[in-house]
């Protein structure tokens, strides 16, 4: 355990340096997946002297132009070097078969724990834990862990809903300064969201994220639209627009590419990204992004791996563990917004705010007093458990499963599409 918190402290005080970078990717540098696989071998390789027998292998569904998997590159890398073990990449691998054959390669080679970072990934890194059943499997945002039994496959996440909750805070404090500038009345206090899919993961975000607006700017009202991919420039960028056309005055996003921080930047409009700050890009709109740091988990899986103890079916990080973080506040921020957020962070680890208090949404206006949740997924995706608790609804909790189960569609909100 000792060990552990060394490590940790070494990660979390690089991550402090590294977060900054996390949306800088250069579009003229992708890398098709077998280049990626030789190149990050090769550069991994010839760089490390492992302090340890860990050897851990990385699957992304990108590369570092997705704001998304370089927030995973940053940590991976973050915490290897920290932890001094050795390390392999393989970027730009899809959400099918060639995932399996990813895990297979990585597992071939020596590492004794290869991860996923993608949704899709998950039942071709099953496949792989099945078939390698002394190499640990760990994968991101994946809901099967739990239900598949397996010992050597684990799921991830954290609680970023609280994240953006509070981000969700700092868009309400700009809503609250463009009414009292004068810019909008209280009723055009209206926020678009650039979605991928209508997933819980991606619903659970908007969700919060509005909440946390709501708190503060209670006239708040919110449109999603969705573009079917997780990263598709063209795509989120035509989205912002449609959104911004049809008088959203603040946009934020649950997707992975720079269109809808450029579109909002190019208009004037300001935005709260995701997976790291775009304030170098867009230095008059930017207000402030939240996203999972992921090196405390990498920290964590290393350390019990060296150690022969053993990795949680279902990991959740939280705002304590260092895993949901905000990047420093953009140009656009409104005054006050440090001391609001500073304010609520203190209140969630207290324990005394909730985001999803059943006392601060309606549903078909209607409060909820009791909901049955799609937590063990299958095929008919079946609700089999209660997650209404004390108040609130319980959501990503290490006692149901790491992922995002909530599904529900709040007042407030309206859907422009829900074709994906």
């Amino acid at each position: 355990m000792k060990k552990f918190k060394k490590i940790l402290s070494a990660v979390l005080a690089a991550t402090m340096v590294m977060a900054s970078l996390s949306a800088c990717g250069n579009a003229n540098e992708t890398e098709t997946a077998s280049e990626a696989t030789s190149t990050g071998a090769e550069a991994t390789e010839a760089t490390q002297a492992p302090a340890s027998d860990v050897k851990i292998g990385f699957i992304f569904l990108h590369d570092e132009n997705s704001t998304y998997d370089l927030n995973f590159i940053n940590g991976a890398t973050q915490a290897c070097e920290a932890a001094g073990v050795e390390y392999m990449f393989k970027t730009n691998i899809p959400e099918g078969q060639e995932c399996y054959e990813a895990a297979c390669e990585l597992a071939d080679a020596g590492c004794n724990i290869v991860f996923a970072d993608s949704f899709g990934h998950e039942d071709y890194m099953i496949e792989a834990a099945k078939e390698y059943p002394e190499v640990q499997f760990c994968h991101a945002t994946g809901t099967k862990a739990h239900t598949e039994g397996l010992s050597n496959y684990h799921n991830a996440f954290a609680t970023i809903y609280e994240g953006r909750y509070l981000a969700g805070i700092a868009a309400g404090m700009k809503l609250n300064e463009m009414i009292a500038n004068g810019d909008i009345t209280e009723d055009q206090a209206k926020i678009g969201y650039v979605g991928a899919y209508t997933y819980a993961e991606v619903i659970s975000g908007y969700t919060s994220f509005f909440l946390g607006a709501r708190s503060v700017c209670p006239t708040a009202t919110m449109e999603v639209t969705f573009t079917g991919s997780w990263y598709d420039e063209t795509a989120e960028k035509e989205g912002a627009n449609k959104l911004i056309e049809d008088g959203c005055v603040l946009l934020s996003q649950h997707a992975d590419s720079m269109g809808a921080p450029t579109a909002c930047e190019k208009a004037g409009v300001p935005d709260v990204s995701y997976n790291g700050s775009t304030n170098a890009a867009c230095p008059n709109t930017f207000i402030v992004s939240s996203r999972i740091d992921w090196a405390p988990y990498f920290a964590y899986i290393i350390d019990a791996v060296a150690n022969k103890t053993e990795i949680a079916t279902d990991w959740v990080g939280t705002l304590e563990t260092g895993s949901v973080v905000l990047t420093d506040l953009g140009n656009a921020a409104a005054e006050g917004t440090a001391e609001a957020l500073a304010e609520a962070e203190k209140a969630m680890n207290a324990g005394t705010l909730h985001v999803f208090d059943t006392t601060t949404f309606t549903v078909n206006g209607e409060a909820l007093t009791s909901y049955m949740a799609d937590v063990d997924t299958d095929p008919e995706y079946t609700a089999d458990t209660e997650v209404i608790t004390d108040g609130y609804f319980a959501e990503s909790g290490s006692e149901f499963r790491s992922a995002p189960y909530f599904d529900l569609q709040i007042d407030g909100i309206s859907l422009l599409d829900t074709a994906y």
